[in-house]
């Protein structure tokens, strides 16, 4: 698991024109919400991060999916990303949300499919199919402490004419997919090998070969 660090500052102005002076700063408005401090929720908190930081930390595709250590002032506490907005048009951040967690606290979240062995699939190299993928990433529900980067999907054995559905994905321990948490009905295929369109036997014979 990758370890994330970022600081920030309390940020007492508010509204679109001290945010604006922000940006103009190197600072993104930020707010970071939840948590609960002796049996109470605790209050949403305005931040500023500095744009530099967070943009070069946001190029790490495990950011996204991974418990971060906010230092706020000279406290740290546990967060994950839970909204990003950008500039339409430019390499710019213009507001981020963080949710506070602790291990065991149930989140929601969304991490990308990483599929292996893609160039050695036994339903390409020998069966002559094309990989086409429906997802490349997967809502998940679990603990903080269970969050994973990625979910694997090995492709090595997987045959022509196959297609892996969210039921089929072994997901880590504590892992559950969101989809399929509202019923089987949700069930839907993330990766299949599919014959080419048009292929003759003897095509697939020769790709066999």
């Amino acid at each position: 698991m990758s370890e994330f660090n970022l600081s920030a500052e309390i940020r007492e102005d508010s509204g679109k024109g001290a945010s604006r002076r922000l940006r103009r700063e190197n600072g993104v408005p930020a707010i970071v919400y939840g948590g609960k401090a002796g049996g109470n929720d605790r209050k949403p908190q305005s931040i500023t991060i500095k744009s530099n930081e967070l943009i070069k930390l946001l190029e790490d595709e495990a950011f996204y999916s991974s418990v971060i250590t906010l230092t706020i002032g000279d406290k740290a506490e546990q967060v994950v990303l839970k909204d990003l907005q950008r500039h339409p048009a430019k390499n710019m951040i213009w507001h981020a949300d963080f949710l506070r967690v602790n291990k065991n606290t149930k989140i929601k979240a969304h991490v990308p499919l990483h599929f292996i062995n893609e160039e050695s699939c036994v339903g390409v190299k020998t069966g002559g199919g094309k990989i086409a993928h429906q997802l490349t990433s997967l809502d998940i529900i679990c603990s903080a402490g269970d969050l994973p980067e990625f979910i694997e999907i090995d492709m090595a054995n997987v045959e022509v004419g196959t297609v892996i559905h969210l039921s089929d994905l072994v997901l880590p321990k504590g892992v559950e997919s969101l989809a399929l948490s509202h019923g089987p009905e949700h069930d839907t295929s993330v990766v299949t090998v599919a014959a080419i369109k048009g292929a003759t036997d003897t095509d697939t014979e020769e790709a066999a070969e």
